[in-house]
């Protein structure tokens, strides 16, 4: 746990400036996407602020998500540990192999390829990347530091600083929910089910919170049930 390589602070000082474009760039998406919409409707370009405020609603916890990882985990890993927990830190960017098959799917939704097989194999390679390297990753992490620190499992927690398991939770409750998001978007994906059919989205209700939502990052439940309604 004391052995240090340059290349885990120099990757944070690297994923900072990515997370500060990253919100500007799905902001910029969110935004062409309602004056679109808002052509289509013939009712002009929506104001900014309006945009800027129903996006910020709709992605809130993406949003919040990038801005603690700028604004805490960015000092935390730089100043803060003092050169330590390399292993760690290291074990931590092992969430980002989940990443690639979330953009696939993403871009095949767009390309409208739901109901191929690609599709498919990437739903469930997805599922297990991501529950693997973003879910079981912070139980892995204290059972790592159990059997560094020769501590029973359930004793880690009580032998950390409450910083340690605080910033724990805080990164874990999101995978959470958005894995539960991905569960629900296989389960549609591979039975084929669709509940319920929604009227189209108007730039109005957009900008009005009134939309279903569909974050940008890609782990929305909607995309398959498109393609069902579309068969």
């Amino acid at each position: 746990c004391f052995l240090e390589h340059w290349l885990t602070s120099a990757y944070i000082l690297f994923a900072v400036p990515y997370f500060v474009y990253d919100i500007y760039a799905m902001f910029m998406c969110y935004w062409y996407k309602l004056r679109i919409k808002g052509h289509e409707g013939d009712s002009g370009a929506k104001p900014l602020g309006a945009a800027l405020t129903s996006y910020l609603r709709r992605e809130f916890l993406m949003v919040l998500h990038h801005v603690v990882m700028v604004t805490v985990c960015f000092p935390v890993s730089v100043f803060w540990r003092q050169g330590k927990g390399d292993y760690f830190q290291g074990v931590m960017f092992l969430a980002e192999v989940s990443t690639p098959w979330v953009c696939l799917g993403k871009i095949l939704i767009q390309y409208k390829q739901q109901h191929t097989l690609l599709h498919k194999v990437n739903g469930a390679t997805m599922l297990v990347t991501f529950f693997t390297c973003r879910v079981l990753l912070f139980p892995f992490l204290y059972y790592a530091y159990g059997r560094y620190a020769s501590i029973p499992l359930h004793m880690v927690p009580f032998n950390v600083p409450w910083q340690v398991n605080l910033g724990a939770a805080m990164l874990m409750a999101p995978q959470v929910y958005w894995f539960s998001l991905i569960c629900r978007g296989a389960l549609r994906l591979f039975t084929g089910s669709s509940r319920s059919r929604r009227p189209p989205v108007t730039a109005k209700d957009d900008l009005d919170g009134q939309a279903p939502s569909q974050p940008a990052n890609g782990y929305s439940t909607h995309a398959t049930e498109q393609k069902s309604d579309s068969h």
